[in-house]
């Protein structure tokens, strides 16, 4: 590549900093406590955000039985090559949003993990969209298998995207 063609690419370079803290130091901890409890340490400031949260800007916002709101702010750093948010950030976040819903039921000692995510694209996602929110509840939950919904809102609370997912329940030892 010429130096001409590097310099005009360098020129609009932008960088993203994540930052997070490592969840092995807080894993023992974590499984003492109910997945409700787990979360509700999450957005009380007694526990860090997953290190995922860095990565698409997510924000636990409230948790109950069944049921949690989560937030983000998509950025360019996000973007496709067609010019808008990829589809991963949207199924990123839906995934999470039924995963954490899952997780809210969860007695002590026990966790989950995806075994499927169908995800549904509805509206394009852009740094015009803003700040949107993502609603994840269980509909129903078994004692091996969990299942669960999700949607995106933007903030005129139009569906940008829906997901429904199953969980596998496990012991966590």
């Amino acid at each position: 590549m010429d130096d001409e063609v590097m310099d005009a690419r360098g020129s609009d370079m932008r960088t993203k900093t994540l930052r997070y803290r490592a969840p092995s130091l807080h894993a023992a901890d974590m499984f003492a406590q109910t997945g409700l409890e787990q979360l509700q340490a999450i957005i009380d400031g007694r526990v860090p955000a997953p290190p995922i949260s860095s990565h698409i800007g997510l924000h636990f916002v409230s948790v109950a039985d069944g049921d949690v709101v989560l937030t983000a702010l998509p950025d360019e750093s996000l973007y496709n090559p067609i010019g808008s948010v990829h589809g991963g950030f949207a199924a990123t976040l839906l995934d999470s949003a039924c995963g954490c819903a899952v997780h809210t039921t969860l007695p002590t000692g026990v966790g989950y993990t995806t075994l499927d995510l169908k995800v549904s694209f509805l509206r394009p996602i852009t740094t015009e969209t803003g700040m949107v929110t993502a609603h994840g509840w269980v509909t129903r939950s078994g004692r091996r298998a969990a299942f669960a919904e999700a949607d995106i809102r933007d903030a005129d609370g139009r569906v940008l995207a829906t997901a429904s997912s199953t969980c596998l329940i496990m012991p966590t030892q």
